[in-house]
């Protein structure tokens, strides 16, 4: 898969794994990264699935419908990228976090319901349940940041409350942040989300 990666100064803060939002690409979350976890080492990636042009990391058949079927393969693909990653690029499986946004923040989801301790954490900013009707791996109290919209167009409230319960049900420590706000993202989640990682991740 297409990707950049950078070293960052503090060998001690994980690795960002960046999965960007429909029509992005692997630069898109740089600058949040940079705010959330300054010495971190960035890897970010771009989706192989194109949608009228835009990059995506799968196939929708209409807005807030997903492609299943192509959702499962994409996963396996970006889950055997990150095999191969770790190796190219000297990153320590173990501490990766995921910062994903809306598609990106989708397929991050689905690397959680379909593999065992895929990543240390995630930051799922206006994400979806991405299957329903499967049994998710124990999570072993994975700490997830989601960030939701209150008055989200795309993403209903119950869909992130199915969400959250889904990943708590599977062991993970959930924390949600709720904002008086639609889809895009906004400083105040991004400043919520850099405190939470600093807690879980930084912090001795």
């Amino acid at each position: 898969m297409k990707h950049i990666f950078r070293k960052g100064a503090d060998p001690n803060a994980p690795t960002l794994l960046l999965l960007h939002g429909t029509g992005g690409n692997e630069h898109d979350l740089v600058p949040l990264a940079e705010m959330i976890s300054p010495g971190s080492s960035i890897l970010g990636v771009r989706g192989n699935v194109l949608e009228n042009g835009m990059p995506r990391f799968f196939r929708r058949i209409a807005e807030g419908v997903f492609d299943e079927e192509d959702l499962v393969i994409r996963t396996k693909e970006l889950h055997e990228f990150l095999d191969d990653a770790v190796r190219e690029h000297a990153i320590n499986r173990n501490r990766l976090v995921a910062i994903g946004y809306s598609n990106g923040a989708n397929i991050a989801a689905s690397l959680l319901y379909h593999y065992e301790q895929p990543l240390m954490g995630a930051i799922l900013f206006k994400a979806m349940v991405p299957l329903r009707n499967r049994t998710v791996p124990d999570l072993q109290q994975m700490p997830i940041f989601i960030g939701a919209g209150k008055y989200d167009p795309l993403i209903p409230q119950t869909e992130t409350k199915e969400l959250i319960n889904t990943l708590t049900n599977a062991g993970a420590n959930v924390y949600e942040q709720w904002i008086d706000g639609g889809h895009q993202l906004t400083r105040e989640e991004v400043e919520r989300a850099k405190e939470w990682f600093n807690k879980q991740f930084l912090e001795a």
